[in-house]
């Protein structure tokens, strides 16, 4: 039976240390994500080696408190699964050696995940069906970009950010106007009180036949409407409250008219119309309400994933029980692939 099936899942690929236990039909019996974000807040961003020390001492932990959710033993576990591509470094090492340990120790199988394909596995475990095949869009601190998904492993890369990620791009506006990090939360809140036409920031490849993005222009273009050309220490700008706003409005509305944009396209393009998003960049409200619409628009069936599955977990790691069933397990010699890799 599937349900005597138990895999941990293990993600560790940038700053959230996670596990997950998952059953053959894909149930999810236990779920921590131990995130780092005050660690990393003070920098405005995330720091490889800040978080790679932090997921060597949290992820035994964040292991531990998984099991006991899941009501569980170690040697009740069929086998391991672990994030090794893309993503930080030192961070993909930590939870790959921990994983190799535990299958060495239980005597077994590993299993391995891209972590871009497990952020659109998220959307088929919320379905509850089978979503492939679909265009897929990946959007978050690290990654913008859309693939044409044949199946949970089989991606075609069809276009992304040639320089800043979104997510990336909102957390420096938000360091511009002084807002904590994580950037796209602080942006949204404040936006909600701003006019998102006050500024007419730039739509780049809006009307272009390529399916690329690229937001280091619209960064700029926030900066120079801040505080002008020139070096800038911007924590010494005064602006008014409904100045932040306005200009938080007006940069959100600029980013997700052109992720929207984009990706219907790129549905038109493939002819496909099943559409699945995923990313912590995919929680941002205005996001979700425009993408909806523009999807009902052109007879697309959308597919967002939770709000608790947009932002790195283990959950989502779930994808490994595919690889399970089809017999698809690693050697123990499995190396990270880190970087942002694109398929």
């Amino acid at each position: 039976m599937n349900d005597s099936i138990l895999i941990l899942t293990i993600e560790s690929t940038c700053d959230e240390t996670a596990a997950a236990v998952i059953d053959g039909d894909l149930r999810v019996l236990g779920s921590v994500v131990a995130s780092q974000e005050k660690l990393h807040e003070k920098f405005n961003g995330v720091v490889p080696e800040v978080a790679a020390r932090a997921h060597v001492k949290r992820i035994l932990p964040v292991i531990d408190e998984t099991l006991k959710k899941s009501q569980i033993q170690l040697s009740d576990l069929s086998a391991i699964a672990v994030a090794n591509t893309p993503g930080l470094a030192g961070s993909l090492l930590v939870g790959l050696v921990c994983a190799k340990s535990l299958c060495l120790a239980l005597g077994i199988p590993l299993l391995s995940v891209n972590h871009l394909h497990a952020h659109i596995y998220a959307c088929r475990l919320a379905t509850g069906k089978n979503v492939f095949p679909c265009v897929g869009l990946i959007i978050s601190g690290g990654h913008s970009h859309l693939y044409h998904c044949t199946s949970p492993f089989d991606f075609k890369y069809l276009g992304g950010t040639i320089d800043d990620a979104a997510g990336e791009a909102f957390d420096k506006v938000a360091s511009m106007l002084s807002l904590p990090y994580p950037g796209g939360p602080s942006i949204s809140k404040i936006a909600v009180n701003g006019n998102p036409k006050a500024y007419r920031f730039p739509r780049t490849f809006i009307n272009d036949q390529r399916l690329d993005f690229s937001f280091s222009g619209l960064k700029t273009a926030v900066r120079y409407t801040i505080g002008g050309q020139g070096k800038l220490d911007f924590s010494k700008i005064q602006l008014s409250d409904q100045e932040k706003a306005d200009i938080a409005a007006s940069f959100q509305a600029a980013v997700v008219e052109t992720l929207v944009s984009k990706t219907i396209q790129a549905c038109q393009q493939t002819n496909v119309k099943t559409l699945c998003i995923g990313g912590g960049v995919a929680a941002n409200g205005e996001f979700r309400k425009l993408m909806t619409a523009r999807a009902e628009q052109n007879g697309i069936q959308l597919h967002i994933a939770p709000i608790e599955l947009c932002t790195d977990n283990a959950v989502m790691g779930a994808i490994a029980i595919e690889k399970y069933h089809a017999g698809q397990f690693e050697e123990l010699d499995l190396d990270i692939v880190p970087g942002l890799v694109r398929s």
